[in-house]
């Protein structure tokens, strides 16, 4: 048998494996060590693409906040706050269609496993936060403020309902179904800003 260095793989490689082995084996079962062994590479090798099991659910998280914010920061300060916030989450939610069966995957993954959920509460507030800072910023508000963190909240549900939909039916258009939410949510919530 010849020994070498083991094939390399990337960030999204090691994601991919994950969430097969998550399907078949199930989240709790699977181990680091079984993901890595899947993927050809080490233990150690995996911690350097993501500090947990829990992480490789969420993939480059960071990066996507980052966008967000990003997109949020560069809204025209006369976009209504609402109409704002309702494309920033379509954006954030928009899939090239090669990455739908791997989002579908993971989004059962993170919304219908009860032991993803802890973690899974820590990374909404996250994504809440970057919207509570654009809404406090556009109503001079703190982003701890309550309609900051009622808007971050509320946005964060209007998109959730839309995944539970989309994962109840194979046949729904994730972007309709957010661009849907998102509506109700803008409507319930516009004429707040000064």
């Amino acid at each position: 048998m010849a020994t070498g260095r083991r094939r390399s793989t990337s960030r999204e490689e090691l994601e991919r494996v994950a969430l097969d082995l998550f399907a078949t084996k199930g989240f709790d079962e699977t181990t680091v060590e079984d993901i890595a062994a899947a993927a050809g590479i080490g233990r150690r090798t995996f911690f350097r693409y993501h500090p947990s099991k829990n992480d490789v659910v969420w993939g480059d998280f960071d990066n996507e906040l980052d966008h967000l914010r990003r997109w949020l920061a560069s809204c025209p300060p006369d976009l209504p706050l609402m109409r704002a916030v309702h494309d920033a989450v379509i954006d954030f939610n928009r899939l090239d269609p090669a990455e739908v069966p791997w989002h579908r995957r993971r989004m059962q993954v993170i919304l219908h496993n009860p032991a993803l959920q802890a973690y899974s509460t820590l990374m909404y507030a996250r994504w809440r936060m970057v919207i509570a800072e654009f809404v406090a910023g556009r109503v001079g508000a703190a982003p701890t403020d309550f309609l900051p963190q009622l808007v971050a909240y509320a946005a964060l549900a209007a998109a959730v309902a839309a995944y539970d939909q989309w994962l109840l039916r194979e046949d729904a258009d994730l972007g309709e179904l957010i661009d849907e939410a998102m509506g109700e949510l803008e409507r319930g919530f516009g004429g707040h800003e000064p």
